[in-house]
């Protein structure tokens, strides 16, 4: 049998209590507005718009929220264990695996059908098949649809990318992807990739009725038809309503199984959906809030979102102390809250294909674009973006191995996180740059306020190495999906992002280097390093062991020595909602697979 890899992550959930009493005026009844004409409505916040909604295409946390709400993954996490654990989901249970580690077979949970659509027979979902699977992965792999979720079986499952390179016919089969019946799916590998199990877990894998997918054609993205939890009823750049599937399979929840403790879970309310059936809400708002600000307010009104994060310019209001976390009696008192490391980072990245900062094989232009890369991450101040943007409560780490991967190395040197503006200034001296030919830099990010307070903090770093305000300029996108294609089509010079673990293992963030994951894919460095790659595809095959570990270890540092990224820091994050809702909140590895699992008192 497979060996499953258990992340080393935790989220720490605290409420603290006060005895004073807090100022209820300006916090309406909670939940005010929470049952509307006798049915449950939950209000949800996330910082970004999704680009689409279909599955093949769900690379932010923001699609995949949605597409994981509105179709079916093979398998998803328990709601509440840390470390995270994987547990089927539209499979019966984990897969059998053989001895070599390169045939899966699953078996789906009969009887589960997709949401209605006139595409089907008199319009009624049918029955969610094998077959349905195995035409969800092809998509990824047919050239006409873009997709973006592709690197993640590249070269992994026999015959596959022949079946791409031959012209993507659906009705040609692929040797290694078959439905064997209607509820049985083998899959067999090229060779073993242990984090394959994980990959049946995102929404890249969900799966999707090939009669409404070529009934509506690109209008899917926006009109996507799932078997999942939830129905999408409207979808607009402000927000997606979604109903719940009344048909959807009953399931009643085992709290144990599901990763419960009393001591973490119970202030929450979570104990009184022991032996229900999700999903419990009737209706499900997701919406999309990009400035910091207008959700603060939404939620401090009571009766619009009821889930936020804390935005940087509310920590006086929000948070008594640092260390320990105590917070405000009007806040503890009005609202529910926990607090821990996210499972991922935020990092700012250089496109290797620019002609400016990349390579172009040219000795003497790769070294001096190289020492410009090192001495801008010479000039960047973690510490005191950490103050400034993340109530000092975030963890700033050398390279691309987070510290909440097992793989990661707390010894590791700091060198490449500490600000050093002379050296900085040796370097770029030492290849001829002077403040007067110094390239112009581009800063590239989603417009928002916040994102201009970034910038405005980089040209203040970039300044005390000889640029002048005038060659560091801001080039905002008017949403996340502009800002992503711009980054995809190799627009990009220098981005600020972050990256949610997809699961939990530190090769997910390492895939973010391989060069056969270069744009459109993953990489969206365009980093290309041959010894890089030569110890990922050594790696790529092995079980969690401390020989690999040290193979990660190597990559890691080669990704430093490079100066590709500047890179990084693990938010801390205080998540806060309305004391109606009956939750525990997951951006990350669960993501949106909680959502089917909130309720309203």
């Amino acid at each position: 049998m497979l060996k499953y890899f258990k992340i080393c992550f935790f989220t720490v959930a605290t409420t603290v209590l006060f005895s004073c009493q807090s100022d209820e005026s300006n916090n309406p009844p909670q939940g005010a507005s929470s049952i509307v004409d006798g049915k449950k409505v939950y209000r949800h916040s996330i910082d970004g718009k999704p680009t689409s909604l279909d599955p093949i295409k769900s690379s932010s946390v923001y699609s995949n929220m949605l597409v994981v709400n509105i179709f079916d993954t093979l398998y998803s996490y328990q709601y509440l264990a840390r470390p995270y654990q994987l547990k089927p989901n539209l499979a019966k249970d984990m897969p059998t695996i053989s001895s070599d580690g390169l045939v899966y077979t699953i078996e789906l949970k009969p009887g589960v059908h997709f949401h209605n659509h006139p595409a089907f027979q008199n319009g009624q979902g049918r029955e969610v098949t094998a077959e349905d699977f195995v035409y969800s992965i092809k998509r990824t792999f047919d050239p006409e649809n873009a997709a973006t979720g592709a690197w993640l079986w590249q070269n992994k499952i026999i015959g596959l990318d022949q079946w791409k390179q031959a012209g993507a016919i659906y009705d040609q089969p692929v040797p290694g992807l078959l439905a064997t019946d209607d509820y049985t799916i083998q899959i067999t590998l090229t060779q073993p990739y242990p984090q394959f199990i994980y990959s049946l877990a995102m929404g890249f894998a969900a799966i999707t009725p090939r009669e409404v997918v070529e009934s509506l054609g690109p209008e899917f993205g926006s009109q996507p038809v799932g078997s999942g939890p939830f129905i999408l009823d409207q979808f607009d750049s402000a927000a997606a309503y979604l109903s719940r599937n009344p048909a959807f399979r009953q399931e009643p929840l085992d709290l144990n199984s599901e990763g419960y403790s009393e001591n973490l879970h119970q202030q929450y309310g979570i104990n009184t959906l022991q032996g229900k059936s999700p999903p419990f809400i009737d209706q499900l708002e997701v919406h999309f809030i990009n400035e910091s600000a207008s959700r603060w307010q939404s939620f401090t009104k009571g009766n619009e979102i009821q889930y936020t994060t804390v935005p940087k310019d509310k920590q006086n209001t929000v948070l008594m102390s640092n260390e320990p976390i105590k917070l405000h009696p009007q806040i503890s008192n009005n609202y529910h809250h926990s607090y821990g490391m996210e499972a991922g980072f935020v990092y700012h990245g250089f496109n290797m294909a620019d002609p400016v900062f990349g390579l172009n094989g040219d000795p003497e232009h790769d070294s001096k674009s190289k020492a410009l890369r090192c001495a801008i991450r010479m000039a960047h101040d973690w510490q005191q973006k950490n103050q400034a943007f993340y109530f000092g409560l975030g963890t700033v780490f050398p390279g691309i191995i987070p510290p909440s991967v097992p793989e990661y190395d707390p010894d590791l040197s700091k060198a490449s996180i500490t600000t050093d503006i002379q050296s900085a200034q040796q370097l770029l001296a030492a290849h001829q740059f002077t403040a007067a030919n110094l390239p112009s830099f581009e800063y590239h990010v989603t417009g928002s306020v916040l994102q201009k307070q970034f910038f405005e903090q980089m040209r203040g770093f970039l300044t005390q190495i000889g640029y002048s305000n005038q060659k560091v300029n801001y080039h905002p996108y008017p949403s996340f999906g502009n800002f992503n294609r711009a980054i995809k089509n190799r627009q990009a010079q220098f981005f600020f992002l972050g990256w949610t673990l997809d699961y939990p293992d530190a090769e997910n963030t390492l895939q973010l280097f391989y060069g056969p994951n270069q744009t459109p894919g993953s990489n969206n460095f365009n980093y290309i390093n041959p010894a890089y790659d030569a110890l990922y595809e050594q790696s790529a095959v092995m079980q969690p062991s401390p020989e690999r570990t040290v193979i990660y270890q190597q990559m890691n540092q080669m990704v430093i020595d490079d100066c590709v990224v500047i890179s990084g820091l693990a938010r801390n994050k205080i998540n806060l909602w309305h004391k109606n809702v009956i939750t525990f909140p997951d951006r990350e590895i669960v993501g949106g697979f909680h959502l089917r699992y909130v309720d309203i008192k």
